[in-house]
């Protein structure tokens, strides 16, 4: 059975923390390949910052191009709209009955998981990696929780929010997304 971790997000942009932590689950895990999710929106985050959802997954293309274990997937834009995790978890396995799924988020998800529709399901079905986020330590409360395993994942301390701000301002974003992005950011306009 293959194993496929799935990181969600809105990548609006992919910027190399994203890169890195899928990386790191892809090779230092037992995982066999990380699918980026592409969420076409997030049920807990505000709608207007988001930039149209095919050029967030083509960025997401362009950025993992050369990858070996790696992928893109827009399987949340033909689901109904806002995605819930659960949903798409259960989408996936019907279509995909021969691979195990499993959740890689980041320890500030971890702390709002119980606010997630039907979380229980979540942890009873399926495993879920947490990769640090900074300023959110994993909750005691599922340390020792059998689905949850907090990963060394290195620590990424930028953010979307901090290339959007970035670009806006008029600041190179060299190393902070690959080049490939950079140039679809600048060509398209985006973010200013």
């Amino acid at each position: 059975m293959q194993h496929i971790g799935l990181f969600f997000g809105s990548f609006n942009p992919i910027h190399t923390g994203h890169l890195i932590i899928a990386s790191y689950m892809a090779n230092y895990t037992e995982l066999d390949e990380v699918w980026l999710v592409v969420t076409p929106h997030n049920p807990l985050k505000k709608k207007d910052s988001l930039i149209n959802q095919y050029d967030r997954l083509e960025m997401v293309n362009l950025a993992i191009e050369t990858a070996e274990n790696i992928r893109s997937s827009p399987i949340e834009f033909s689901l109904p709209q806002p995605s819930y995790t659960i949903d798409t978890l259960t989408h996936l396995h019907e279509k995909y009955p021969e691979k195990a799924f499993t959740l890689i988020m980041g320890s500030d998800n971890l702390v709002s998981l119980h606010k997630w529709k039907n979380y229980e399901v979540i942890l009873r079905d399926y495993r879920i990696l947490v990769y640090p986020r900074p300023d959110y330590p994993a909750p005691a409360e599922w340390a020792d929780h059998p689905s949850i395993t907090i990963t060394d994942t290195p620590l990424m301390e930028f953010s979307s929010t901090f290339i959007r701000n970035a670009v806006k301002a008029g600041k190179n974003i060299r190393y902070f997304v690959p080049d490939s992005v950079m140039a679809f950011i600048e060509n398209k306009g985006l973010y200013r």
